[in-house]
């Protein structure tokens, strides 16, 4: 099966489209946190999804804080609170 790039979405067929959607969920509910535990190594921080915060994110440092942060419309990226 041929990998459908997600900078191609806009351009895709509503069959390519339906595949690419598919095995992106697929791969997200097989994640096994690698590449998180990658970056947190690396010294990079992470961002996630809570359903406790259904409109912000959690950014995890590589020494264990947390913070609620929100992106804006502009992709500006600012902190709520220290969690």
């Amino acid at each position: 099966m041929t990998v459908l790039p997600i900078e191609q979405l806009g351009t895709m067929t509503p069959a390519e489209e339906q595949r690419f959607w598919k095995v992106f969920e697929s791969t997200l509910a097989n994640d096994d946190g690698q590449a998180a535990k990658m970056h947190l190594s690396a010294g990079r921080p992470i961002d996630y999804c809570d359903d406790r915060y259904p409109d912000d994110f959690i950014r995890k440092w590589p020494d264990g804080r947390r913070e609620l942060v929100a992106v804006d419309g502009d992709g500006r990226v600012s902190v709520i609170r220290p969690r």
